[in-house]
């Protein structure tokens, strides 16, 4: 690497980039949901401050290392090259030891001051999007996020193990509506980037089996979505107020799936995954808020 790599010296600020903060920060609101549904009362802040900081620790980590593992494909495509890695302002070495340090010290939060079962799934969970993912799946197979999407869609059982140490079905469900909400979500994106991936030589699903291919699975995992966020409220798990919500919400999304299917713009795919991070977000607030105001369905 050239002295003319580095325009900079590294600061605080590219450190937090490589944590991915407004990724984690939704992995942490459907952590929390997880953690208050677990308990019919208030859950103490002696449960909440140390799940969530080791949880968010260790999502960090696992952000870190895929900054880390993707960094010569991010210098590939116009929408990450100006990350840390591939804009020199921070080696490879200086990311691995800033991933390490907060992973392990997440995972020590979390065996300290939670519970060994929190710690073990969110290790499992860090080495499934670190090394699974990032290092395997995304370059094997178009099915890459619908597998390593598992992964990312852990906090909510993380949140409710912290609270019980144990794995309850409804928290399996919670882990399947942001396991079934991610490849719709990201295709979304993947459509919109198709070009860069193609670029990159990364076999997203629209590179590989072609756009309108990618926009029909879109539609038939929406409609999917929408079934599985009724679920909440048919096991009596939640009550009227998210059963109204999620279901505008479903319909809305919806909305943009046809569109992108049938009667697509230029921006119709960036929409859709821009309208797609605030849905997962006001269906895990509705949970919520439901659980706290409204009597569960019988």
């Amino acid at each position: 690497m050239t002295e003319m790599t580095y325009k900079r010296h590294a600061q605080w600020r590219d450190y937090l980039e490589l944590t991915k903060p407004r990724v984690v920060l939704l992995l942490l609101l459907t952590a929390l949901v997880g953690i208050c549904l677990a308990s019919p009362t208030w859950v103490g802040w002696n449960v909440v401050v140390p799940a969530m900081i080791g949880i968010g620790l260790m999502s960090g980590s696992a952000a870190a290392v895929n900054h880390l593992v993707d960094r010569h494909i991010d210098a590939q495509m116009a929408r990450t090259l100006r990350r840390p890695l591939p804009s020199g302002v921070l080696s490879p070495r200086h990311v691995l030891s800033f991933a390490a340090v907060i992973g392990a010290l997440g995972f020590a939060v979390l065996a300290l001051w939670v519970n060994m079962l929190t710690a073990w799934l969110t290790l499992a969970s860090l080495v499934g999007y670190a090394i699974v993912y990032t290092m395997y799946l995304k370059r094997a197979t178009p099915q890459n996020i619908v597998i390593g999407g598992l992964a990312g869609a852990a906090p909510p059982l993380l949140g409710w193990t912290a609270v019980t140490n144990e794995i309850h079905p409804h928290a399996i469900l919670l882990v399947m509506i942001v396991f079934t909400w991610t490849p719709p979500h990201f295709w979304a994106l993947a459509v919109h980037r198709a070009k860069d991936y193609a670029k990159a030589n990364i076999p997203m699903l629209p590179v590989t089996h072609g756009i309108e291919f990618t926009k029909t699975c879109i539609l038939l995992y929406t409609i999917l979505l929408a079934i599985i966020c009724l679920l909440p409220y048919i096991v009596g798990m939640s009550g009227v107020i998210y059963l109204v919500g999620s279901s505008v919400l479903s319909i809305w999304f919806l909305g943009y799936a046809w569109k992108l299917k049938f009667s697509p713009t230029k921006h119709t795919a960036y929409r859709m995954f821009s309208f797609s991070i605030w849905q997962l977000m006001a269906l895990f607030v509705l949970l919520l808020v439901d659980h706290y105001v409204a009597t569960p369905a019988l």
